[in-house]
């Protein structure tokens, strides 16, 4: 610990309390002689200051080998209970400062309101998970050694990953070496903002991802709204003289339609012929239940297509880590600009990444993660239609479009579904400009299976009111 505390180091040894370790008992007894000594200092039986034995002699005091002493005294060291002093021995620090006990009988507890049930769009589905792979990622990341220098451009064991992912579940044929690790989509999107002229015009999507417009223009771009339909981006209606068009052609945000391939074709020749890059965000492509994955504006343009993929909503955003896949010239204004800021994606996400798909635990969870959100949507659409509704949007990804008649239909769904425990989003938030329509945009990858059972009712009665 940093710093003297202000305590009596002269004081003698503490006569310690009864100690009762249970030897037949699971719990470790280096665990139980911690919360034992915790348990003492908590009720003051142990004051700061105190003086403790030494582990020899408390191991000796109590029968027990010195190594269940000493991770005793380790446990409480590294929370903030004891403290040691070379030559000295140690000391009882106290209980860390927390807020005051309120006893029951002067304030009883109110009875805790239900937490809402959030059904907003972009959360990912982490009741999916399976635990033990997520703990054996992680330690396997651990056992890595501290880095001593930066990285700019990602682990290669991350990259070589990304790459089986791609070709495995995108059909993008990529190398390690075309791939940049990044922080996430966001986080991409922003870099790759910065390497644009200063005032550069850049087209996104109306609606759409307005962390994605909120990122451009905090570089300084002029972006201009352009309108999706049941087709996806409506690519005759880009102006001319754009430097990049932001979208997401394979499950667009939030509308969920997908860029038809005539339009896919039209959008790469423009980019071609105009000079412009695409920015393609690919934030849930992998996450189809009627076809096959559809494929990457990528592989149809390599040269002008900048891929942008994330862990975030095929795992957890826990990890902070995504990835990019650029030309060349993309790349090396990406990597020159991080060696100027000495910004960089961190190696913790990317390496859990890379340990989760070395043994195909991601190629499993993709699997477990298809069939679980395939039922979760099948439930909310009969919902839906229970209310008289349709949906709107593919058979794919985490949420779907429930179109609403009018801005105030929207905003008294809200409001009547909020009023009952569901939190729902609704459409007029994705716009950057003045609403074109109104509805609800309906996730169900964020609650758990049992929160959504729950909520899909209220969601009914509140769409099926007049």
């Amino acid at each position: 610990m940093a710093g003297p505390l202000p305590l009596d180091f002269g004081r003698p040894l503490v006569d310690l309390p009864p100690l009762p370790l249970d030897r037949t008992a699971p719990r470790p007894l280096a665990v139980q002689l911690a919360d034992a000594l915790r348990a003492a200092t908590a009720d003051g039986t142990l004051r700061a200051g105190d003086r403790l034995p030494s582990t020899r002699a408390l191991a000796a005091t109590l029968g027990v080998s010195r190594t269940v002493t000493a991770a005793a005294y380790d446990q409480l060291l590294a929370e903030g209970w004891a403290q040691g002093r070379r030559g000295s021995g140690t000391y009882v620090v106290g209980a860390p400062a927390g807020p005051p006990r309120v006893r029951a009988a002067v304030a009883p507890a109110r009875r805790a309101e239900p937490a809402h049930v959030d059904l907003s769009a972009g959360a990912p589905c982490v009741a999916s998970l399976d635990r033990a792979a997520w703990r054996r990622a992680w330690r396997a990341a651990g056992d890595a050694a501290p880095d001593v220098e930066p990285d700019d451009v990602g682990l290669d064991a991350f990259r070589i990953v990304v790459v089986e992912h791609l070709l495995r579940h995108r059909g993008l044929p990529a190398d390690p070496a075309d791939v940049l690790a990044t922080g996430g989509s966001t986080s991409a999107i922003g870099e790759l903002a910065r390497t644009l002229p200063a005032g550069a015009r850049v087209a996104v999507e109306e609606p759409g991802y307005q962390r994605a417009v909120a990122a451009l223009r905090d570089a300084g771009l002029d972006v201009t709204s352009v309108p999706v339909d049941a087709a996806g981006l409506v690519v005759d209606a880009l102006p001319t003289g754009l430097a990049a068009v932001y979208c997401t052609p394979a499950h667009q945000y939030p509308t969920g339609s997908r860029l038809s391939a005539a339009r896919r074709v039209a959008l790469v020749e423009r980019a071609r012929a105009e000079g412009f890059l695409v920015l393609e965000d690919d934030y849930d492509g992998e996450l189809r239940f009627d076809v096959a994955p559809l494929p990457l504006l990528a592989a149809l343009g390599p040269d002008v297509v900048v891929h942008l993929g994330t862990a975030s909503k095929l795992l957890t955003p826990t990890l902070g880590v995504g990835w990019l896949v650029a030309p060349p010239e993309v790349r090396d204004a990406v990597l020159a600009a991080r060696r100027r800021s000495g910004g960089r994606p961190a190696r913790a996400g990317q390496r859990v990444f890379a340990a989760f798909g070395v043994h195909g635990d991601l190629a499993r969870h993709l699997r477990r993660l298809r069939r679980e959100l395939a039922g979760r949507r099948a439930a909310v659409v009969t919902a839906v239609q229970a209310a008289g509704l349709a949906v709107e949007g593919d058979a794919a990804g985490a949420h779907v479009v429930v179109p609403l008649p009018d801005a105030a239909t929207e905003l008294a769904v809200v409001r009547d579904a909020a009023a009952r425990g569901v939190r729902l989003d609704g459409l007029a938030r994705h716009y950057s400009g003045t609403p074109a329509g109104a509805g609800i945009v309906l996730g169900y990858a964020g609650p758990t299976g049992d929160e959504l059972e729950r909520a899909l009712p209220v969601v009914a009665d509140v769409l099926g009111r007049p």
